[in-house]
């Protein structure tokens, strides 16, 4: 029998997993299905000797977090099928992994096998430290059923550097009250900002608030609302084109129309509450839950927070639960049904590995079988959440109906797009939110903050 090694660095509290700006989009309160083997597992033949990786996918994280779970699962399934190779698995705590990964990139002493920030994508590519997978992914038996918009982040002058892993949430979606909206003379929660506008009449009218909304952390505009928004003005390939530094700015005149239609909808209507500045996103789902709102715009972790509440509490408001994307603006032409959902790392491959031709196939195929179908499946089936594979026919059955819903919802009844804070860096978006926060107080101007923004932009990417 083979040796193993693995090093574990464990954090003593559970920590996100995927995405920078918008919470932990892996976590579900589903319980673990378990390591099954799965026989499916393809064998990397043709190597014969060690391979490493490295990842954050601790047993303490996989504890009720369906991603985690589900690396650790397949992972496991991957090393079991091929027994001639020895697999290290150098497996640190989340905070941990960036810390050490950047270090080792720094000193150009990647492991074989690692997971890649989108926002690493570019410079490490430039510097030689990520393998060009783009030949291997387009030739992969599971390309056909990819999510291929999750590769966004990790491709660059049209080379893709991972295969996008773990698992996606929202940090987009409207939840609403069914019965509450049925009262108000809607079967489904509005698709115009139009609409919505003349249901605050009717909601007001009762001392009612229409959508809750929170931008207390500044963060909140940003991932839970402008992504998404921006998005219908832009539509994906402006900001792909910001990720990639290839022409793109945020003074483009369908950025500063979004910005613009932002500001109208929280400075000239009714919609929102009117403290939406100076609550949380934690704050305003509570005046959803307590029935003084209508809506309420947030990310995935909310509404799991939401459901598992009102299914305790309310059970009658919980059946009512209904999801929607964001209202289209009058003058956006672009992805009416997006909404913000991203894939925050890839599996990646050192390229020093072409050295050794059959090792690096291996590394290939551990990748490739680790966030396709094996992966999808088994988060899907026990977690209802998804990866970079799709999955056809997904038995949902052992769920209840909000849970089936909302999978639905994100997964196949929707277009996605990318979270902006998810990718470029902290120095743009801490002016970025920091002015947009301003402009929906009335202080600034959508122009002043598309200016500064790419100021910032300009200076720090």
């Amino acid at each position: 029998m083979k040796k193993k090694l693995i090093s574990v660095l464990l954090s003593t509290a559970m920590l996100a997993t995927a995405l920078t700006g918008c919470g932990d989009s892996a976590s579900t309160s589903s319980s673990s299905g378990g390591a099954a083997k799965d026989d499916s597992a393809v064998s990397a033949s043709g190597y014969k000797g060690e391979l490493e990786i490295m990842h954050y996918s601790t047993s303490e994280e996989s504890q009720g977090n369906g991603g985690s779970d589900g690396f650790r699962t397949v992972l496991a399934n991957w090393d079991a099928a091929n027994p001639d190779i020895t697999l290290t698995q150098n497996v640190l705590a989340n905070a941990e992994y960036k810390t050490q990964i950047a270090t080792l990139a720094a000193a150009d002493d990647l492991p074989d096998v690692f997971l890649l920030q989108g926002m690493n994508t570019i410079e490490w590519a430039k510097q030689g430290l990520v393998y060009d997978l783009t030949a291997d992914i387009e030739s992969s038996p599971y390309y056909a059923d990819y999510n291929t918009a999750y590769f966004t982040p990790f491709t660059t002058e049209g080379k893709i550097y991972g295969y996008p892993c773990l698992t996606g949430g929202t940090c987009t979606v409207v939840i609403y009250d069914k019965a509450m909206w049925k009262e108000a003379g809607y079967d489904t929660f509005p698709s115009t900002w139009a609409e919505v506008e003349k249901a605050a009449e009717y909601f007001n009218g009762k001392g009612i608030t229409t959508v809750a909304f929170g931008n207390g952390g500044k963060w909140q505009a940003n991932s839970d609302f402008m992504s998404t928004l921006g998005n219908r003005y832009t539509g994906p390939e402006w900001f792909s084109s910001l990720i990639a530094k290839s022409g793109a700015s945020f003074e483009d005149p369908e950025f500063v129309a979004a910005l613009a239609e932002t500001q109208r909808l929280f400075t000239q209507t009714d919609i929102f509450n009117a403290d939406y500045n100076a609550v949380t996103n934690e704050d305003a789902r509570e005046y959803y839950i307590a029935g003084t709102a209508a809506a309420f715009i947030g990310g995935n972790w909310d509404e799991s927070y939401i459901a598992a509440t009102l299914k305790e509490s309310d059970e009658a408001k919980w059946k009512n639960i209904g999801f929607a994307v964001l209202p289209q603006p009058a003058d956006a032409t672009k992805a009416p049904d997006s909404q913000n959902i991203g894939l925050g790392y890839a599996v990646a491959i050192n390229p020093k590995l072409a050295d050794d031709p059959a090792k690096l196939q291996a590394a290939i195929d551990l990748a490739e079988y680790i966030t396709g179908p094996a992966f999808s499946n088994f988060v899907a089936s026990n977690y209802a959440l998804g990866g970079l594979t799709k999955v056809a026919d997904v038995d949902l059955s052992k769920f209840d109906q909000i849970t089936q819903d909302f999978y639905n919802w994100s997964y196949v009844d929707t277009s996605t797009c990318e979270i902006y804070d998810s990718y470029i860096n902290s120095a743009v978006w801490d002016v970025f939110n920091t002015d947009l926060q301003s402009m929906m107080n009335g202080d600034k101007t959508p122009a002043e903050v598309a200016a500064n923004t790419q100021a910032a932009y300009v200076a720090n990417y």
